[in-house]
């Protein structure tokens, strides 16, 4: 995983690595069950680092979990929104879009192109799609409480864990 305080120093090839990281992290099938259970884990994960962060997973258009843990407030639901509608609508992780956009629309990040709306999107890593092979995306998850880049980070340890939990791939 990549991370780093100055994303300005990220080269191509680290953005080109986020998305073949992201892309890696498809599932054979993912249920509501397993949408409990990756929240579980992705709590637990929490609790055990002291991270003070609201976590929520979405299939389709329905929450399926969510936990706000001590230290966070409703603030952090709405950065969860944005996060989460920028995945959806990008169809990549939240973090990627933000680290792509002033490739893409230079001089604009996400926030400074005057055709977005800021109160519904956010380039700030924290929210990963998940992906079904042969279906594509059907979901997300999205946290929000850290640095973006370990909102990111956290998000995609736990889908690695849990893919390697569920014998997906190998540890």
């Amino acid at each position: 995983m990549v991370t780093n305080k100055d994303e300005d120093r990220l080269e191509p090839q680290d953005i080109e690595n986020i998305f073949k990281e992201e892309t890696s992290l498809t599932f054979q099938k993912f249920s509501i069950d397993d949408a409990w259970n990756l929240g579980c884990l992705l709590r637990g994960e929490a609790i055990s680092r002291g991270h003070s962060i609201a976590i929520e997973i979405s299939l389709g258009e329905q929450r399926v979990f969510h936990t706000s843990l001590r230290g966070t407030s409703a603030h952090n639901n709405k950065w969860i929104e944005r996060k989460k509608a920028t995945a959806r609508e990008w169809g990549c992780s939240s973090y990627l879009v933000g680290l792509r956009f002033p490739i893409f629309d230079p001089p604009y990040s996400l926030e400074t192109a005057p055709w977005m709306d800021v109160k519904r999107y956010s380039g700030s890593g924290g929210s990963v799609p998940i992906l079904i092979s042969d279906t594509g995306i059907v979901g997300t998850v999205t946290v929000s409480g850290l640095r973006h880049d370990i909102d990111h980070a956290f998000v995609v340890e736990g889908l690695k864990k849990y893919r390697e939990i569920q014998g997906e791939i190998n540890p």
